[in-house]
């Protein structure tokens, strides 16, 4: 049963990032009206009569969300029967299950009756926390904390207060990024990183200011991470899982900004749009990995306190 898990969670956690870069497919595509506003029917049919690239992008969407529904519930219902004694199990079982429900019902309510860009752009991000539940749920299974000698970790508290920042202000991230998409403003500013083609005289339209606010705030993580990950290097070489994550970390933002400026320099080119989501859902999930081994710490430390 332990071995069935194991390939479920692997399985689930591949889905569930087919969900992540094919919502960002969607967007890039403008195929989110591929179906009509028709849902969960498509044109008023399973399977229209008249096909499009749209129409087969949005549906290939619905049906992969559709069949991650399902695995998340398979793998929320046995991890809890097989893992549920370890502390953090149901917690991100709940978590998974309730945060893809929701993004298939933001989905489907912008299909049927249209939301504003700024509803829309929590659409990814509400996607990016149920992968990221996924994703620790699969550690979990595969017990990568005791393979890393993660149970024992200790963290000072200024590394902690690092991570739960960066966390936080990653989701920040997130959302300004996805909002530059659904209002159309990623070639609002055709040079990069600064916005030369507006006039320097007059003040930046409302869209170049979504786009360079974006690009601010993945400016200013990317400092931040790499800082942290100085620290990292410095203080904790002896924990590998820390000392090696930030790095993994550092690695991960870094292809994020170089992705994000190829973006404008190839003027949106597909692929490497999806490569973005990619780097920035891999960073995220890497991020809360930290938090669940932050509180690990925090319960070592009590547990070292109280024998003292």
């Amino acid at each position: 049963m332990q071995r069935s898990l194991k390939w479920l969670a692997v399985l689930t956690t591949f889905v569930m990032l087919l969900v992540l870069l094919g919502g960002a497919l969607v967007t890039k595509t403008d195929s989110g009206l591929g179906c009509g506003n028709e849902w969960p029917l498509c044109h008023g049919q399973l399977i229209p009569d008249d096909i499009t690239i749209e129409t087969i992008i949005e549906l290939s969407h619905r049906v992969v969300s559709g069949v991650a529904g399902l695995l998340v519930a398979a793998l929320s219902i046995l991890s809890w029967r097989l893992i549920g004694h370890k502390r953090e199990t149901k917690f991100l079982a709940v978590m998974s299950l309730f945060f893809l429900i929701a993004q298939a019902l933001i989905g489907a309510a912008a299909v049927k009756w249209g939301q504003s860009d700024f509803v829309l752009a929590l659409h990814f991000g509400i996607s990016l926390i149920s992968f990221a539940a996924v994703l620790l749920l699969t550690l979990l299974i595969f017990e990568v904390d005791q393979k890393f000698d993660a149970s024992s970790l200790i963290i000072d508290k200024r590394m902690k207060w690092h991570t739960i920042g960066i966390t936080l202000y990653s989701y920040l991230v997130v959302y300004t990024g996805a909002l530059v998409r659904h209002t159309n403003a990623s070639l609002t500013c055709v040079d990069w990183p600064f916005c030369s083609n507006s006039n320097p005289f007059l003040p930046l339209n409302p869209y170049q200011w979504i786009q360079m606010g974006h690009r601010l705030a993945a400016g200013l993580i990317f400092l931040w991470i790499l800082y942290t990950t100085i620290l990292a290097v410095k203080h904790y070489k002896q924990q590998r899982v820390i000392y090696w994550g930030w790095i993994l970390a550092c690695s991960l933002v870094s292809l994020q900004v170089i992705s994000g400026a190829t973006i404008i320099f190839t003027k949106l080119n597909l692929y490497i749009a999806l490569a973005h989501a990619l780097f920035i859902s891999c960073l995220f999930g890497l991020l809360c990995y930290f938090i669940l081994l932050i509180s690990r710490s925090k319960t070592n430390a009590n547990s070292i306190s109280k024998v003292s």
